[in-house]
């Protein structure tokens, strides 16, 4: 894949699963309506108390099959031990520069999973210190151009946060829902004798449905998924606003 590709959106995950659960509505979406968009997972959720860091990463290629990505990057970074810190945030940096991403979708501002809120407020440093030219990277040997993302969306995961706005995602769930359990060792499963979690459960795996269901009820609509926002959501005309 060239290494030149150029991103419409890029949506980051603390963990491999991350986007599916939260935001794959809206990336099966806009996939749909011709954008371009990559995921990025930090780590490869090697502390789930399910399967294991490689059954995770076929996974991980089989929802993004389903959702019909460009691109799937994984970092490496240590589950539970990452750190926002230069070096973490300079590996974030070289992939923004690489794909050039209008807008990022990242972790929530605060959730149950430490990683999640600490992902969030990293994603977050790296976006703003990307338009820096004087930090330099290089990729293949090739310094890279400074680069900052239009937008940063925090999606909305394990607790419920009142979100500053919500997308559409109707005609998405069936897709959403089989991008999520292409992560058969984490989600549930009757048949399934692996320790119990809190997103193993039956009523986990339903509330992905019900939550959407109710976002959407809000606005009108079938389902929809919510995101808050670092600053103000504009609008060009007050008819923008479904």
């Amino acid at each position: 894949m060239s290494n030149k590709m150029k991103l419409d959106i890029l949506a980051i995950g603390a963990h491999p699963d991350d986007v599916e659960l939260s935001c794959s509505g809206t990336v099966a979406k806009e996939v749909d309506n011709g954008k371009k968009v990559g995921i990025l997972d930090l780590t490869r959720g090697e502390l789930g108390t399910r399967g294991t860091p490689e059954t995770r990463d076929q996974e991980a290629k089989d929802a993004a099959n389903i959702l019909g990505v460009s691109v799937r990057e994984n970092l490496g970074f240590r589950d539970g031990f990452f750190k926002n810190d230069e070096a973490h945030q300079l590996a974030i940096i070289e992939i923004l520069r690489k794909y050039r991403p209008e807008i990022v979708l990242c972790n929530a501002i605060k959730d149950r999973h430490i990683d999640h809120g600490k992902g969030s407020q990293l994603v977050s440093d790296a976006c703003f210190l990307s338009g820096l030219r004087k930090i330099e990277t290089s990729i293949d040997g090739k310094k890279q151009e400074a680069w900052r993302p239009k937008k940063v969306y925090h999606y909305i995961q394990w607790q419920i946060i009142e979100p500053d706005f919500v997308v559409d995602v109707s005609g998405y769930m069936g897709k959403k829902m089989e991008s999520v359990m292409a992560y058969k060792t984490q989600f549930y499963d009757a048949k399934s004798d692996a320790p119990s979690t809190p997103i193993s459960s039956k009523n986990f795996k339903e509330s992905i449905r019900y939550r959407a269901a109710d976002l959407g009820r809000i606005i009108g609509v079938e389902y929809a998924e919510g995101y808050t926002v670092e600053r103000y959501p504009a609008v060009n005309s007050i008819f923008d606003l479904i």
